[in-house]
Formats: C-alpha cells, structure tokens, sequence
C-alpha cells in the first residue's frame, strides 16, 4: 500500500501548502476578498505558471502574523502525514514571514517551531526549515533573507535556496546571498531546470555551489548534463504532479524522471505546492507506479536517496532511517 508506506519529501513550499479551504477561512476571519484566487468548485485557479506566481502571492498574503503561521503550519503538516510522510523540509521565506525583518523573522520561525513540535508528538511527522529567497523580488532583497538565514541557522533551520520567476537574472546574481548562507553553515538548493533550460540547471550548480536541485528535470534535454549531474551526485528534488499540471509535460509517461532515474541521477519525489496541482505524495507515488510500473524496490530506493540528501543532523537522519524500516 503505497499511501502508507513511509515517505520522505524535500520540496515543499509552506505556502503553496496551504489548503485552500483553510486560506478562505483565513480569509473570512479578516474580512479579506480574494475570491478571485478560487474556481467555483473552491480550487485555486490559474492560467500558466506566472499567474500561479501570482495566486500563490495572494493566498500567502492573508497570512498576516505568527499565528496565522503557526496554524497553516499544523494544516500542512497534517496533510503530508496523511500520505505517509515522515519527514519533510519546508520552504520558508522572510519575504512572506517579517518583511525581511529579523527580529519579527525570529517570531514567525518560533511559531511555527511551535506548531512543528505539536505535529511531531502528535501526528509523528518531523520537519526543517530551508529558508528561500525569490528571485523575482531581487537580489538586495535576498541579501536580507540571507542575513535572516544566517541568524538562525541551527538544528531546525537546515537550509537555503532560491525559487520564483527563473527567468529573471541569473544564479551569479545571487552568490553574495548564497556565499552568506553556506558561511552559517546552510546546506544550499536552487530552483532550476522547471522553466529555464539545462544551462539554468548546470548555473546554479557550478555558480552557486548548491548539492540539490529543485525541480531540474530540464537537464534531460542535455545528456552530457545528465551524466555530469549523475557522477557529482546531484540531487534532483523532482515534482512530477506540478510539472504535469502547469504544462511541462503532457502526462505522467512523458515526464523525464523515469529516464533521469534510468541514467543514474539521484531523484527524490516532492508535491511542490500540492492543493494548487491537486496532488499528495501518495498521488504522486502511485502515478509514478502507473506510468513506470515501478515496484516497492524503486521506491526505497527513491526514500533512501532522499533521506541522504536531507539536510538534517546525523541524529534526526538516523531516527527517520528507522521509521523507513518499519
């Protein structure tokens, strides 16, 4: 049964998380109209990825404090484990959470610490936070996301990355932020390979100096990419439901993990922003065995490559290791 079969996921925007129905209540309770974000049967809607961009930043902006936060975290955190997940790294961004103020960044991060902690005693799920800077707000302002990284960095806060618009600038522009973060000791992913090409896949590599990809299924349109990712052990944090449903690919079958897999390269499976693709991390386990036909094996060893690639402590790693046994 793959639905409670114990899963890992590393790519998951808290945000993009969030239910739909716990945004309009949210919504409700502060008397905001963002009815236009809905279809009429209560579903996100959006026409192409740049307008998901921006329904995604009108959700998130009925979120208006730590509690808010604190909330949506246990919201999330409660969906995931539905499908088994056992442990997760979320994207966090100061932009969305603060204003990029460090100090109402450090109460945003203690709520929703807070409601983490709740969820693992009572639901069983761990998580970590990566902070994320967007790249379509611009380098200056990434620079002060990283200087909230930096200052938090620790056990629970693992990570930093980029996402956003890929076509706007390029990774180099991003460097300052990225060098600050990996001096506090931030394990570094980036966003690429989804809307731009291979060479946005093989920049954030070799400019940034990241060990995962987020999304990065574009490199199989370069096979000597492909190759190059799969002997430095690039990890591809891949979100085949998203991919799908924004146009990337036409289905399931045609979607490149399979052959990136095939090749060698270390993929993970991830839901990215999951009520807006209408997917779970059990959808996306069983439509990767429909398309594939991939058996129990293929996906312990989609968890176990997962689990490496986490940016926990040994500790955490070696607990949920455990749980993968079970």
């Amino acid at each position: 049964m793959l639905s409670v079969t114990p899963k890992i996921e590393l790519h998951l925007h808290l945000e993009g998380a969030a239910p739909p129905a716990f945004i309009r209540g949210l919504a409700k309770e502060k008397r905001l109209d963002i009815a236009g974000i809905f279809d009429a049967r209560g579903h996100y809607q959006y026409k192409d990825f740049w307008d998901f961009l921006k329904v995604y930043e009108a959700a998130t902006s009925v979120l208006k404090s730590p509690e808010d936060y604190a909330r949506l975290t246990l919201a999330v955190l409660e969906e995931s484990a539905a499908s088994g997940v056992v442990y997760s790294e979320t994207f966090l961004s100061p932009d969305f959470c603060g204003g990029r103020d460090i100090g109402a960044w450090r109460e945003y991060l203690h709520a929703i610490r807070e409601a983490a902690d709740q969820a693992e005693r009572t639901m069983g799920i761990t998580l970590r936070g990566i902070i994320t800077c967007i790249r379509h707000f611009g380098p200056e302002k990434a620079r002060e996301v990283a200087r909230c990284a930096a200052d938090t960095a620790g056990d629970w806060i693992v990570g930093f990355g980029i996402a956003g618009d890929e076509k706007v600038l390029t990774p180099k522009d991003y460097l300052w932020s990225f060098d600050c973060a990996r001096e506090a000791g931030l394990r570094l992913t980036a966003h690429a390979g989804e809307w731009g090409g291979p060479q946005s896949v093989r920049d954030a590599v070799n400019d940034l100096g990241v060990e995962r990809i987020g999304h990065g299924v574009r490199a199989i349109e370069d096979l000597a990419l492909v190759d190059e990712l799969a002997e430095r052990g690039i990890v591809l944090e891949v979100c085949p439901g998203s991919n799908v449903a924004l146009g990337l690919y036409p289905d399931w079958r045609s979607h490149p993990i399979g052959q990136l897999y095939d090749r060698g390269v270390k993929v993970t499976v991830s839901t990215d922003d999951p009520p807006f693709f209408h997917t779970t991390m059990t959808r996306e386990f069983d439509e990767l065995n429909r398309a594939f036909d991939w058996d129990d094996g293929v996906f312990a060893n989609l968890n176990r490559t997962a689990l490496d690639a986490a940016f926990c402590d040994a500790d955490t790693r070696a607990r949920i290791g455990k749980l993968l046994e079970t």
